[in-house]
């Protein structure tokens, strides 16, 4: 990474727009196992003033968006920080954020698998919704709409924008020089600390950084610090200036421009890494047979809107959406209660629930007692597509690498950056997890 501070190009903007914000003595690198535990640090920071409270950009790296919202959680929740972190799971945490007013432009990097929104900028408004109090947004993707979240803008109020920008990232080919024009690597060391997941307290302790190893939930911070000045306000360079780079790495010099070109809005940035950007698995794969999944993905089944559905056409999609999926809750709810085959019927009889029958039965020939409650959130990602999965190989992990290699080379430097091993919960390979946060951990130092 470049040495700009936040935004080596827009310095100066962020001190006359965001007030004069303190710098970190060295970059703080926060490892979470669960991602929205990620969001305590942003905020922080922001208290602290080293971030401003205001027109942050988010360059997110993942094989998700992140970008759901709590469904029923009135809107006012994000103005109580901590009611709202208790509200929030590993789909939903950022958008809260946007509507409290800190985050302005998302940069969604995601590898070739992860395909859940579409490539290009969106550019959208969320807000309360005047007729539920809940958050809502305007986006009209299938994203959106699948989960019952859009509204015509004049049904919001408190209205904040948001512009995201998805980008795709591919793998690069290693480079075959180590060094790039005989510049020398400067010294640096990594610090090691551990921090509370629960209190999030500034104490901290040190760490062996074998300790790195251990797959374990709780939050470590490391700060990574430079024994030399970094360089300031780096130009970037065409493909074709630099010698060390393969011809496959031009896609991601287009990649740092666009991304730059982003920046330059906002007044800081937040590097965010998910290590399941490198290497991602469904869980729900493993946990339900391919034919349940199957019929899982017929039940919740998400009927598109035309292509150039009018807002009342829009809305009437939002309207059936959300009758079904509180359908399939309620029914899942009372399967909870009592799964006897008189239940089971009642439900069946309903529109578009005939497969409840057999989905049903097939459960409780593998288990007496089927967790319903889990059934219904592995049906909520049977929406519109699947959930990414893809284990990747040793060589698309380092091709991964090596692209967000040349991207961090010449973007400028973040004012913090948060990673989540997101292992417990099966979507990083846990086999993979330690050996890609030591790769990402190397790329942060170099």
């Amino acid at each position: 990474m470049s040495g700009g501070g936040p935004g080596a190009d827009g310095g100066a903007r962020s001190r006359s727009r965001g007030g004069c914000l303190r710098a970190y003595p060295a970059l703080p690198v926060w490892v979470v196992e669960d991602h929205q535990d990620v969001l305590p640090f942003i905020y922080r920071a922001i208290g602290s003033k080293h971030l401003p409270a205001s027109n942050i950009s988010f360059v997110h790296l993942d094989s998700h968006p992140d970008l759901l919202i709590p469904v029923n959680m009135p809107a006012d929740t994000v103005f109580d920080k901590e009611a709202l972190f208790s509200e929030l799971s590993i789909e939903n945490w950022i958008m809260p954020a946007v509507y409290a007013g800190h985050i302005s432009q998302v940069v969604w990097l995601h590898p070739p698998w992860a395909q859940q929104i579409s490539e290009g900028k969106h550019s959208f408004l969320i807000g309360k919704d005047i007729s539920t109090t809940t958050m809502r947004v305007t986006g009209t993707d299938h994203y959106f709409l699948s989960d019952g979240l859009y509204v015509p803008a004049d049904q919001l109020e408190n209205q904040k924008p948001l512009n995201l920008h998805v980008i795709l990232i591919n793998p690069t080919e290693a480079s075959n020089s180590h060094e790039e024009n005989g510049e020398v690597a400067s010294a640096k060391r990594l610090k090691l600390n551990t921090d509370d997941t629960a209190s999030t307290t500034s104490a901290s302790s040190s760490v062996a950084p074998g300790d790195l190893d251990h797959s374990t939930p709780s939050v470590k911070k490391k700060e990574v610090q430079n024994s030399s000045a970094l360089n300031r306000a780096e130009t970037l360079s065409k493909c074709s200036a630099s010698s060390s780079l393969g011809n496959s790495e031009c896609p991601i010099r287009e990649v740092v421009k666009d991304v730059c070109q982003v920046l330059q809005k906002g007044d800081a940035y937040v590097l965010d890494i998910d290590l399941d950007f490198f290497s991602v698995k469904n869980p729900f794969k493993e946990m339900y047979t391919q034919t349940e999944y199957e019929l899982l993905q017929e039940l919740y089944n998400f009927k598109k809107p035309h292509r150039n559905a009018t807002e009342e056409g829009l809305l009437d999609c939002v309207e059936n959406r959300v009758h079904q999926l509180e359908d399939l809750e309620a029914a899942f709810a009372d399967l909870c209660d009592n799964d006897d085959e008189e239940t089971l019927q009642k439900w069946a009889s309903c529109p578009g629930m005939k497969s409840l029958v057999q989905l049903v039965h097939s459960l409780k020939t593998r288990t007496e007692s089927p967790d319903y409650e889990m059934v219904h959130q592995a049906g909520l990602t049977c929406d519109y597509m699947e959930l990414p999965h893809h284990v990747s190989t040793e060589e698309e992990i380092e091709g991964l690498i090596q692209s967000i290699k040349v991207l961090l080379k010449d973007m400028p430097k973040p004012t913090l950056v948060t990673v989540a091993r997101s292992s417990l919960d099966d979507y990083c390979p846990s086999e993979q997890v330690d050996i890609i946060q030591e790769k990402v951990l190397n790329l942060l130092v170099e």
